[in-house]
């Protein structure tokens, strides 16, 4: 049995990118906080950033979402899995992989699904700012 409903998104899952797939976030879950934050590091890939888990006291910023429905839970998580690239085809790994996490927001601390990228990361820059929406918006700046 399912037992955390919370998701916490820091990339194309967050409202402001208008990305198809956050219909489900939007439909499936409810916002609990726009300014939350779990342990990772940002990035950059070239094209977009991705985040890694960390140990460390670095820091990305994103959405925290719960479920709506608890019935629903399934069905919604699967469809974003599907997005992010869980499940790879035969002879691929997977992009992304999910598990739980812990959540900062507002003084609180919640376990939370986010998603992590799978690949390598060597020799990338990290995003300091740990916000890929403050990226998008100082890449848009610098061009």
């Amino acid at each position: 049995m399912q037992t955390v409903f919370n998701l916490f998104v820091y990339g194309s899952l967050r409202k402001g990118f208008k990305n198809p797939a956050y219909n489900y976030v939007s439909r499936y879950f409810s916002l609990v906080s726009n300014n939350a934050k779990a342990k990772g590091l940002l990035f950059n890939m070239g094209n977009f950033p991705v985040a890694k888990p960390t140990a460390n006291n670095k820091f990305i910023t994103g959405e925290l979402y719960t479920i709506i429905n608890k019935d629903e839970f399934s069905f919604a998580i699967a469809q974003l899995d599907d997005y992010e690239g869980v499940y790879a085809e035969e002879n691929e790994k997977p992009l992304y992989y999910r598990e739980k996490t812990i959540v900062y927001f507002e003084n609180v601390a919640t376990e939370a699904w986010v998603y992590w990228f799978n690949g390598e990361v060597n020799g990338k820059q990290i995003i300091e700012s740990g916000d890929v929406l403050q990226f998008f918006s100082e890449q848009q700046k610098g061009s």
